[in-house]
């Protein structure tokens, strides 16, 4: 007894509270955060895309089934005639013959319709959590577009100015070999320089141009759009704490909402099962009009009253078998749901871990390789210029600064790239500290 009422209890609760999932209108922001670019470009993506479209859809009209799954079937009206003589077909010559019209309801056994209506609830909150789930896929795959364009634009602008640097460096050297106090080696040396940074280029701008395609296809646009790269964004300073971070995976994640749901519909299903060994019942009330017989007397109308019931006579292979493959069913369920609560926590923590590794590996460039790498190019042109290094140190030592400055923020849009990706995992908006 202490155990059906705590399951009663505890259905009541997730009743209500799946009832106030679905009455709980669709968010307006951004499934995940978003400087404000990103985050037009994301509502326009999920305000176009045709499958989260039908999936919403989908919902609504799972919705609207659940008071239908927990109403009786429509009843049945009919008409008939009862001990017709088939001799004169006179509805006067025998006492029993009637004029019939009857009513019949089949009303399913106790607490059938209100599992079916709790099932029903189940399937639209399972359909509920798969497009929250979508919507923060395509919201990461939006972002991870985004900022990978703007790596690629930075690329281009490094590349630019890789280009003027190594432009006027060849105008230099020429100079120098026309004097006689520089080599001819050093300005065919800087010329194969340039020719590399015009492929390379040439690579990123058709990189550029996929990435805007992309976008423009995750927007479902109809046609092609430019697409304005990211700029001036800043260390976030993400402070993960990985052990809430678990905590928040496991409670909003929207593909464990999905397995959830799966389980309470599997355990409803077995609920079911349990009373399909109950008969439905069929009632009928059916009222028999006579007409005076041969002799002129007045014959009395008849008021007819039945029940039917379905008998299990095959529940061997019916019912024993249904309950056990909802009960199957129900352990698969429960199986696949443990399986993703325990991998969500790893994927949580890879992914913090990688964001703060990455976090060191971009401050290490920003505050010290950088500087370091800026004093030495500084120097080393310095010094060419007055004939104590090598061209060849003087170029590298160019190309190495701003090599550092495109690492560093090859590692800045990574942060945010790894930040989209533990968001979709965690089911909302990571804040920074």
């Amino acid at each position: 007894m202490e155990r059906s009422f705590t399951k009663s209890i505890m259905f009541i609760v997730g009743v209500l509270g799946l009832s106030i999932l679905l009455g709980r209108p669709a968010r307006a922001d951004s499934p995940i955060w978003a400087p404000q670019a990103l985050d037009q470009l994301i509502e326009e993506g999920l305000t176009n895309n045709m499958e989260i479209q039908s999936i919403a859809a989908r919902v609504e009209s799972f919705k609207d089934k659940i008071p239908f799954a927990g109403s009786l079937d429509d009843p049945r009206i009919g008409l008939g005639v009862i001990n017709l003589p088939t001799d004169t077909f006179d509805f006067d010559q025998e006492a029993m013959t009637q004029k019939q019209i009857f009513i019949a309801q089949k009303v399913p056994w106790f607490g059938k319709l209100s599992l079916k209506e709790q099932r029903q609830a189940l399937i639209a909150g399972r359909q509920q959590a798969v497009l929250e789930a979508r919507r923060l896929e395509i919201a990461r795959k939006i972002a991870t577009a985004y900022y990978e364009l703007g790596f690629i634009a930075t690329s281009l602008e490094i590349n630019r100015r890789l280009t003027e640097m190594v432009s006027q460096i060849i105008k230099v050297a020429e100079t120098r070999y026309a004097s006689g106090s520089g080599l001819q080696q050093d300005v065919l040396q800087a010329q194969v320089e340039l020719s590399k940074f015009l492929d390379e280029k040439i690579v990123l701008e058709k990189k550029h141009r996929i990435l805007e395609d992309r976008i423009n296809e995750q927007l479902n646009r109809e046609s092609f759009i430019p697409v304005a790269p990211p700029k001036d964004l800043s260390d976030p300073e993400l402070r993960l704490e990985v052990g809430s971070l678990q905590t928040q995976s496991l409670r909003h994640n929207p593909w464990l909402k999905v397995r959830q749901a799966e389980v309470d519909q599997a355990a409803v299903e077995i609920d079911l099962a349990r009373k399909d060994y109950w008969p439905d019942m069929n009632f009928k009330v059916a009222y028999g009009q006579r007409e005076e017989d041969f002799m002129g007397r007045d014959l009395p109308d008849l008021i007819t009253a039945s029940v039917a019931v379905n008998i299990p006579l095959w529940q061997g292979n019916r019912q024993d078998k249904n309950l056990e493959a909802k009960r199957k069913s129900y352990k698969a369920a429960t199986k696949s749901y443990e399986s993703l609560t325990k991998s969500l926590p790893y994927r949580v923590d890879a992914l913090a871990t990688g964001i703060r590794d990455t976090q060191e590996n971009y401050r290490l460039f920003t505050d010290a390789l950088m500087i370091q790498a800026e004093q030495w190019a500084r120097s080393s042109l310095s010094a060419y210029v007055v004939n104590k290094v090598e061209f060849n140190t003087m170029i590298n030592a160019q190309m190495r600064l701003l090599r550092f400055e495109l690492k560093s923020m090859r590692y800045l849009f990574n942060i945010y790239q790894k930040r989209a990706e533990l968001e979709e995992i965690l089911g909302g908006p990571l804040v920074p500290e």
